[in-house]
């Protein structure tokens, strides 16, 4: 991990759960579920995410809530700094359904986390 990313990463920790939850919604959620609204093959791809978040946070002991999900998040943008798929910056998510089918699991997996949060009325 870069001392940049590190920096990031820890920076991320401090932030509240609410605030990180807002910034993954801009980062990647507002874009990502317009095209799953548009396209029904990916709202079902985002539908299985968000099966797979809920039964991880259950099975971890976790509440499907924000603090719950911010954490979830987190753990998912920091594997993807590990694997060397960092995030897209803010306004870089695709922006297309085409692009979003073909999008990588961490960003399907924020996406999803951005339905819960969106669905549970925490956004």
């Amino acid at each position: 991990m870069t001392t940049e990313n590190a920096a990031t990463a820890f920076a991320s920790a401090l932030v509240p759960a609410d605030v990180y939850l807002d910034e993954m919604m801009a980062r990647v959620g507002v874009d990502g579920l317009a095209a799953a609204f548009t396209q029904p093959g990916l709202l079902a791809v985002v539908d299985q995410h968000a099966a797979a978040v809920r039964e991880a946070l259950v099975g971890a002991g976790r509440a499907i809530d924000a603090d719950g999900l911010a954490a979830y998040a987190r753990s998912i943008a920091a594997a993807a700094v590990r694997m060397r798929r960092p995030l897209p910056a803010p306004g870089g998510a695709p922006t297309t359904v085409a692009g979003w089918s073909n999008a990588g699991w961490p960003l399907l997996r924020l996406v999803a986390v951005c339905l819960i949060a969106e669905t549970a009325g925490l956004l």
